[in-house]
Protein backbone atom coordinates (compact mmCIF):
# COMPACT_ATOMS: atom_id res chain seq x y z
CA UNK A 1 0.00 0.00 0.00
CA UNK A 2 1.48 3.56 -0.94
CA UNK A 3 -0.59 6.73 -1.64
CA UNK A 4 0.26 10.59 -0.62
CA UNK A 5 -2.52 12.75 0.82
CA UNK A 6 -2.60 16.23 2.26
CA UNK A 7 -2.22 17.11 6.03
CA UNK A 8 -5.46 18.30 6.43
CA UNK A 9 -7.72 15.82 4.84
CA UNK A 10 -5.21 13.20 6.43
CA UNK A 11 -5.44 15.35 10.08
CA UNK A 12 -9.46 15.15 10.27
CA UNK A 13 -9.72 11.65 9.23
CA UNK A 14 -7.27 10.61 11.60
CA UNK A 15 -8.25 12.59 14.79
CA UNK A 16 -12.20 11.27 14.26
CA UNK A 17 -10.97 7.84 14.25
CA UNK A 18 -8.39 8.08 17.38
CA UNK A 19 -11.02 9.75 19.40
CA UNK A 20 -13.15 6.27 19.15
CA UNK A 21 -10.36 4.64 20.22
CA UNK A 22 -10.86 2.89 23.72
CA UNK A 23 -7.41 4.03 25.51
CA UNK A 24 -7.75 1.27 28.19
CA UNK A 25 -8.11 -1.59 26.28
CA UNK A 26 -6.36 -5.12 26.73
CA UNK A 27 -7.26 -5.81 22.87
CA UNK A 28 -4.25 -4.43 21.02
CA UNK A 29 -5.77 -4.38 18.04
CA UNK A 30 -8.17 -1.80 19.11
CA UNK A 31 -5.82 0.82 19.66
CA UNK A 32 -5.36 0.57 15.60
CA UNK A 33 -6.90 1.94 12.92
CA UNK A 34 -7.42 0.26 9.85
CA UNK A 35 -6.44 2.06 6.95
CA UNK A 36 -7.59 1.58 3.40
CA UNK A 37 -6.13 2.26 0.03
CA UNK A 38 -8.14 1.88 -2.85
CA UNK A 39 -9.27 3.90 -6.38
CA UNK A 40 -8.34 7.82 -5.25
CA UNK A 41 -9.37 7.39 -1.89
CA UNK A 42 -8.70 6.00 1.50
CA UNK A 43 -10.37 4.95 4.28
CA UNK A 44 -9.63 4.83 8.14
CA UNK A 45 -11.87 2.75 10.55
CA UNK A 46 -11.44 2.71 14.14
CA UNK A 47 -13.76 0.88 16.48
CA UNK A 48 -14.15 0.03 20.22
CA UNK A 49 -16.91 -2.76 19.50
CA UNK A 50 -19.54 -0.77 20.70
CA UNK A 51 -19.09 2.33 18.14
CA UNK A 52 -17.25 2.34 14.94
CA UNK A 53 -16.47 5.52 12.57
CA UNK A 54 -15.21 4.95 8.85
CA UNK A 55 -13.83 8.46 7.61
CA UNK A 56 -13.25 8.51 3.76
CA UNK A 57 -10.56 11.02 2.06
CA UNK A 58 -9.30 11.80 -1.63
CA UNK A 59 -6.01 11.31 -2.04
CA UNK A 60 -3.41 10.12 -4.65
CA UNK A 61 -2.94 6.09 -4.39
CA UNK A 62 -0.06 4.50 -6.30
CA UNK A 63 -0.57 1.07 -4.68
CA UNK A 64 -3.96 -0.34 -3.15
CA UNK A 65 -4.00 -2.17 0.42
CA UNK A 66 -4.85 -1.84 3.57
CA UNK A 67 -2.89 -2.19 6.93
CA UNK A 68 -3.38 -1.20 10.63
CA UNK A 69 -1.12 1.13 12.83
CA UNK A 70 -1.23 2.63 16.07
CA UNK A 71 -4.58 5.64 16.26
CA UNK A 72 -3.14 7.89 18.64
CA UNK A 73 0.73 7.83 17.25
CA UNK A 74 -0.23 8.03 13.85
CA UNK A 75 -2.41 11.29 14.88
CA UNK A 76 0.52 12.68 17.12
CA UNK A 77 2.48 12.67 14.42
CA UNK A 78 0.01 14.27 11.65
CA UNK A 79 -0.59 16.75 14.29
CA UNK A 80 2.97 18.14 14.30
CA UNK A 81 3.63 17.97 11.01
CA UNK A 82 3.93 21.42 9.23
CA UNK A 83 0.49 23.06 7.76
CA UNK A 84 -0.14 22.15 3.71
CA UNK A 85 2.78 19.32 3.72
CA UNK A 86 1.92 16.40 1.58
CA UNK A 87 2.23 12.94 3.02
CA UNK A 88 3.30 10.15 2.16
CA UNK A 89 2.47 6.69 3.82
CA UNK A 90 4.03 3.23 2.36
CA UNK A 91 3.63 -0.37 4.40
CA UNK A 92 5.87 -3.48 4.05
CA UNK A 93 3.50 -6.06 5.48
CA UNK A 94 6.29 -8.32 5.22
CA UNK A 95 8.31 -6.12 7.81
CA UNK A 96 5.09 -5.11 9.37
CA UNK A 97 6.19 -1.38 9.37
CA UNK A 98 4.12 1.69 8.01
CA UNK A 99 6.42 4.58 6.63
CA UNK A 100 5.19 8.20 6.90
CA UNK A 101 7.20 10.46 5.28
CA UNK A 102 6.39 14.51 4.95
CA UNK A 103 9.26 16.89 3.97
CA UNK A 104 12.45 15.79 5.89
CA UNK A 105 10.50 14.12 8.33
CA UNK A 106 10.24 10.27 8.54
CA UNK A 107 8.50 7.83 10.70
CA UNK A 108 8.55 4.06 10.46
CA UNK A 109 5.41 2.82 12.67
CA UNK A 110 4.86 -0.66 13.52
CA UNK A 111 1.85 -2.06 12.11
CA UNK A 112 -0.50 -5.86 13.01
CA UNK A 113 -2.17 -7.55 9.97
CA UNK A 114 -5.73 -6.27 8.86
CA UNK A 115 -7.67 -9.76 9.36
CA UNK A 116 -6.82 -9.27 12.93
CA UNK A 117 -9.29 -6.05 12.68
CA UNK A 118 -12.73 -6.34 14.01
CA UNK A 119 -15.60 -5.21 11.91
CA UNK A 120 -18.92 -4.08 13.01
CA UNK A 121 -21.54 -6.65 11.78
CA UNK A 122 -23.62 -5.18 9.29
CA UNK A 123 -27.24 -5.22 10.35
CA UNK A 124 -30.53 -4.58 8.64
CA UNK A 125 -32.02 -1.22 9.21
CA UNK A 126 -36.20 -0.89 10.28
CA UNK A 127 -35.83 3.07 9.22
CA UNK A 128 -34.01 4.58 7.28
CA UNK A 129 -34.29 8.64 6.36
CA UNK A 130 -32.43 11.68 5.97
CA UNK A 131 -32.18 14.69 8.48
CA UNK A 132 -30.55 18.54 8.47
CA UNK A 133 -27.32 18.39 10.51
CA UNK A 134 -28.59 21.90 12.19
CA UNK A 135 -31.79 19.76 13.59
CA UNK A 136 -29.98 16.78 14.77
CA UNK A 137 -27.09 19.26 16.48
CA UNK A 138 -30.17 20.98 18.19
CA UNK A 139 -31.74 17.95 19.28
CA UNK A 140 -28.90 16.12 20.99
CA UNK A 141 -26.44 19.73 22.41
CA UNK A 142 -29.63 20.49 23.67
CA UNK A 143 -30.49 16.83 26.12
CA UNK A 144 -27.14 15.68 26.12
CA UNK A 145 -26.25 18.08 29.41
CA UNK A 146 -29.23 15.56 31.25
CA UNK A 147 -27.66 12.03 30.57
CA UNK A 148 -26.92 10.64 33.63
CA UNK A 149 -24.04 9.33 34.86
CA UNK A 150 -24.47 6.86 36.73
CA UNK A 151 -23.72 2.73 36.14
CA UNK A 152 -26.49 1.74 37.19
CA UNK A 153 -29.23 2.75 35.70
CA UNK A 154 -27.44 2.44 32.45
CA UNK A 155 -30.23 3.09 30.82
CA UNK A 156 -30.49 6.87 31.26
CA UNK A 157 -26.64 6.92 29.97
CA UNK A 158 -28.01 8.28 26.65
CA UNK A 159 -30.28 10.30 24.76
CA UNK A 160 -33.65 8.41 24.15
CA UNK A 161 -34.01 9.01 20.19
CA UNK A 162 -38.10 8.22 19.44
CA UNK A 163 -40.81 9.28 17.43
CA UNK A 164 -43.74 10.84 19.69
CA UNK A 165 -46.55 12.92 19.64
CA UNK A 166 -46.10 16.73 19.97
CA UNK A 167 -48.70 19.70 19.25
CA UNK A 168 -48.29 19.61 15.69
CA UNK A 169 -48.61 15.78 15.21
CA UNK A 170 -45.74 13.11 15.24
CA UNK A 171 -42.52 14.24 16.24
CA UNK A 172 -38.47 13.42 16.51
CA UNK A 173 -38.02 13.58 19.67
CA UNK A 174 -34.43 13.59 21.78
CA UNK A 175 -35.03 12.91 25.93
CA UNK A 176 -32.40 13.06 28.52
CA UNK A 177 -32.96 12.52 32.27
CA UNK A 178 -30.44 11.81 35.20
CA UNK A 179 -33.49 11.96 37.92
CA UNK A 180 -32.69 15.61 38.91
CA UNK A 181 -33.40 17.44 35.76
CA UNK A 182 -34.89 16.36 32.24
CA UNK A 183 -34.78 17.83 28.77
CA UNK A 184 -37.18 16.99 25.94
CA UNK A 185 -36.46 18.55 22.71
CA UNK A 186 -38.71 18.10 19.31
CA UNK A 187 -38.27 18.79 15.31
CA UNK A 188 -40.29 18.28 12.62
CA UNK A 189 -40.61 14.27 11.62
CA UNK A 190 -38.04 13.63 8.89
CA UNK A 191 -39.84 12.00 5.49
CA UNK A 192 -39.08 8.36 6.47
CA UNK A 193 -38.98 8.24 10.11
CA UNK A 194 -42.51 6.84 11.40
CA UNK A 195 -41.49 3.76 11.99
CA UNK A 196 -38.27 4.14 13.66
CA UNK A 197 -37.92 2.34 16.78
CA UNK A 198 -37.39 4.18 19.79
CA UNK A 199 -33.60 3.89 20.30
CA UNK A 200 -31.15 5.00 23.28
CA UNK A 201 -27.69 6.14 22.09
CA UNK A 202 -25.00 5.91 24.02
CA UNK A 203 -23.36 9.19 25.46
CA UNK A 204 -19.98 8.63 23.99
CA UNK A 205 -22.00 8.25 20.45
CA UNK A 206 -23.54 11.44 20.92
CA UNK A 207 -19.50 13.21 21.49
CA UNK A 208 -18.44 11.78 18.16
CA UNK A 209 -21.93 12.46 16.11
CA UNK A 210 -21.36 16.27 17.41
CA UNK A 211 -18.31 16.03 14.44
CA UNK A 212 -20.52 14.98 12.04
CA UNK A 213 -22.71 17.98 12.77
CA UNK A 214 -20.92 21.35 12.18
CA UNK A 215 -22.01 21.97 8.77
CA UNK A 216 -25.83 23.53 8.60
CA UNK A 217 -26.30 22.47 5.06
CA UNK A 218 -25.58 19.06 5.69
CA UNK A 219 -27.94 16.33 5.07
CA UNK A 220 -27.53 13.25 7.41
CA UNK A 221 -28.30 9.64 6.73
CA UNK A 222 -29.77 8.23 9.82
CA UNK A 223 -30.43 4.58 9.83
CA UNK A 224 -32.15 3.03 13.07
CA UNK A 225 -32.94 -0.75 13.85
CA UNK A 226 -33.67 -2.56 17.43
CA UNK A 227 -29.51 -2.87 18.24
CA UNK A 228 -28.08 -0.30 16.16
CA UNK A 229 -27.61 3.18 15.17
CA UNK A 230 -26.25 4.91 11.88
CA UNK A 231 -25.70 8.41 11.03
CA UNK A 232 -23.60 9.14 7.79
CA UNK A 233 -21.94 12.08 5.70
CA UNK A 234 -20.36 11.08 1.88
CA UNK A 235 -17.17 11.21 3.85
CA UNK A 236 -18.01 10.14 7.65
CA UNK A 237 -19.86 6.86 8.73
CA UNK A 238 -21.03 6.48 12.48
CA UNK A 239 -22.43 2.81 13.34
CA UNK A 240 -22.82 2.16 16.71
CA UNK A 241 -25.03 -0.59 18.89
CA UNK A 242 -27.47 1.41 21.25
CA UNK A 243 -28.54 0.89 25.03
CA UNK A 244 -30.35 -2.23 25.59
CA UNK A 245 -32.66 -1.35 28.13
CA UNK A 246 -35.97 0.28 28.45
CA UNK A 247 -36.13 4.09 28.95
CA UNK A 248 -38.78 4.99 31.91
CA UNK A 249 -41.93 6.94 30.87
CA UNK A 250 -41.03 10.74 31.17
CA UNK A 251 -44.52 12.08 30.29
CA UNK A 252 -45.39 11.32 34.14
CA UNK A 253 -42.64 13.90 35.44
CA UNK A 254 -43.38 16.29 33.03
CA UNK A 255 -45.88 18.60 35.04
CA UNK A 256 -48.86 20.23 33.20
CA UNK A 257 -50.26 21.74 36.24
CA UNK A 258 -47.61 24.33 36.93
CA UNK A 259 -49.50 27.91 36.75
CA UNK A 260 -46.68 30.21 38.34
CA UNK A 261 -45.40 31.64 35.37
CA UNK A 262 -41.87 33.73 36.13
CA UNK A 263 -40.27 35.71 32.86
CA UNK A 264 -36.67 36.43 32.97
CA UNK A 265 -33.78 37.06 30.78
CA UNK A 266 -32.35 33.97 30.87
CA UNK A 267 -28.67 35.78 30.21
CA UNK A 268 -28.78 37.81 32.83
CA UNK A 269 -30.54 34.92 34.98
CA UNK A 270 -27.52 32.37 34.59
CA UNK A 271 -24.76 35.15 35.18
CA UNK A 272 -26.79 36.25 38.38
CA UNK A 273 -26.92 32.24 39.65
CA UNK A 274 -22.91 32.04 38.59
CA UNK A 275 -22.67 35.36 40.80
CA UNK A 276 -24.13 34.15 43.81
CA UNK A 277 -22.94 30.31 43.84
CA UNK A 278 -19.19 31.66 44.09
CA UNK A 279 -19.38 31.83 47.75
CA UNK A 280 -20.51 27.87 47.90
CA UNK A 281 -17.62 26.04 47.96
CA UNK A 282 -19.49 23.40 46.30
CA UNK A 283 -20.91 23.45 43.05
CA UNK A 284 -24.35 21.68 43.84
CA UNK A 285 -25.04 24.04 46.76
CA UNK A 286 -28.74 25.16 46.59
CA UNK A 287 -29.90 28.50 45.41
CA UNK A 288 -33.03 30.20 46.83
CA UNK A 289 -35.11 31.81 44.51
CA UNK A 290 -37.78 34.46 46.48
CA UNK A 291 -40.08 35.32 44.23
CA UNK A 292 -42.57 38.14 44.81
CA UNK A 293 -44.76 41.26 42.62
CA UNK A 294 -41.99 41.33 39.36
CA UNK A 295 -39.01 40.41 41.61
CA UNK A 296 -36.42 37.79 41.86
CA UNK A 297 -34.04 37.56 44.84
CA UNK A 298 -31.56 34.88 44.47
CA UNK A 299 -29.44 33.76 47.55
CA UNK A 300 -27.05 31.45 48.99
CA UNK A 301 -25.93 31.05 52.39
CA UNK A 302 -23.23 28.70 52.75
CA UNK A 303 -22.24 28.82 56.75
CA UNK A 304 -18.70 27.82 56.28
CA UNK A 305 -17.98 30.33 53.58
CA UNK A 306 -20.42 33.10 53.69
CA UNK A 307 -23.39 34.64 52.04
CA UNK A 308 -24.66 36.33 48.49
CA UNK A 309 -27.79 37.95 47.48
CA UNK A 310 -28.60 39.23 44.42
CA UNK A 311 -32.20 41.44 42.80
CA UNK A 312 -33.38 41.25 39.22
CA UNK A 313 -36.41 42.32 37.79
CA UNK A 314 -38.85 40.26 36.12
CA UNK A 315 -42.14 39.69 34.98
CA UNK A 316 -43.87 38.05 38.01
CA UNK A 317 -47.54 38.02 39.20
CA UNK A 318 -48.74 35.38 41.26
CA UNK A 319 -48.22 34.87 44.86
CA UNK A 320 -44.94 34.87 47.18
CA UNK A 321 -42.96 32.09 46.44
CA UNK A 322 -39.45 30.29 47.86
CA UNK A 323 -37.86 27.45 45.68
CA UNK A 324 -34.20 25.85 46.20
CA UNK A 325 -32.34 24.45 43.03
CA UNK A 326 -29.15 22.74 42.48
CA UNK A 327 -26.87 25.77 41.38
CA UNK A 328 -25.44 23.81 38.95
CA UNK A 329 -28.52 22.42 37.29
CA UNK A 330 -29.86 26.06 36.95
CA UNK A 331 -27.25 26.96 35.04
CA UNK A 332 -27.08 24.25 32.61
CA UNK A 333 -30.84 24.66 31.85
CA UNK A 334 -30.55 28.33 31.42
CA UNK A 335 -27.31 27.74 28.97
CA UNK A 336 -29.70 26.14 26.47
CA UNK A 337 -32.42 29.10 25.86
CA UNK A 338 -31.02 30.41 22.55
CA UNK A 339 -33.78 33.15 22.96
CA UNK A 340 -33.59 36.40 25.45
CA UNK A 341 -36.17 35.02 27.43
CA UNK A 342 -36.60 31.86 29.59
CA UNK A 343 -39.77 31.17 30.86
CA UNK A 344 -39.88 29.10 34.19
CA UNK A 345 -43.69 27.72 35.61
CA UNK A 346 -43.90 27.07 39.14
CA UNK A 347 -46.36 25.10 41.13
CA UNK A 348 -44.47 24.87 44.94
CA UNK A 349 -41.55 24.67 46.87
CA UNK A 350 -41.34 20.85 46.53
CA UNK A 351 -42.77 20.40 43.01
CA UNK A 352 -40.90 19.52 39.74
CA UNK A 353 -40.58 23.17 38.05
CA UNK A 354 -40.61 23.50 34.29
CA UNK A 355 -38.48 25.61 32.02
CA UNK A 356 -39.13 26.76 28.35
CA UNK A 357 -37.94 29.40 26.10
CA UNK A 358 -40.22 31.94 25.59
CA UNK A 359 -43.41 30.27 24.58
CA UNK A 360 -41.73 27.35 22.42
CA UNK A 361 -42.92 24.21 23.59
CA UNK A 362 -40.25 22.06 20.99
CA UNK A 363 -37.75 22.37 24.06
CA UNK A 364 -38.93 21.21 27.64
CA UNK A 365 -36.49 21.41 30.25
CA UNK A 366 -37.52 19.84 34.39
CA UNK A 367 -35.56 20.27 37.14
CA UNK A 368 -36.31 18.87 40.67
CA UNK A 369 -35.95 21.32 43.39
CA UNK A 370 -34.07 21.25 46.74
CA UNK A 371 -35.09 22.06 50.16
CA UNK A 372 -33.36 25.11 51.47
Amino acid sequence: MKFSIERAALLKAVSQAQSVVERRNTIPILANVLIEAEGNEVSFRATDLDIEVVDKADALVERAGATTVAATTLHEIVRKLPDGAMVSLTADTAAGRLTVEAGRSNFSLATLPKEDFPVMASSEYASNFSANAAVLRRLFDKSKFAISTEETRYYLNGVYMHIADGEGGKMLRCVATDGHRLARIDADMPEGAADMPGVIVPRKTVGELRKLLDDDDMKIAVSVSETKVRFATPQITLTSKVIDGTFPDYTRVIPQGNTRKLEVDAADFARAVDRVATVSSERSRAVKLQLDEDRLILSVNAPDSGAAEEELAVAYSDERLEIGFNAKYLLEIASQVDRENAVFLFNSSGDPTLMREGNDTSAVYVVMPMRV
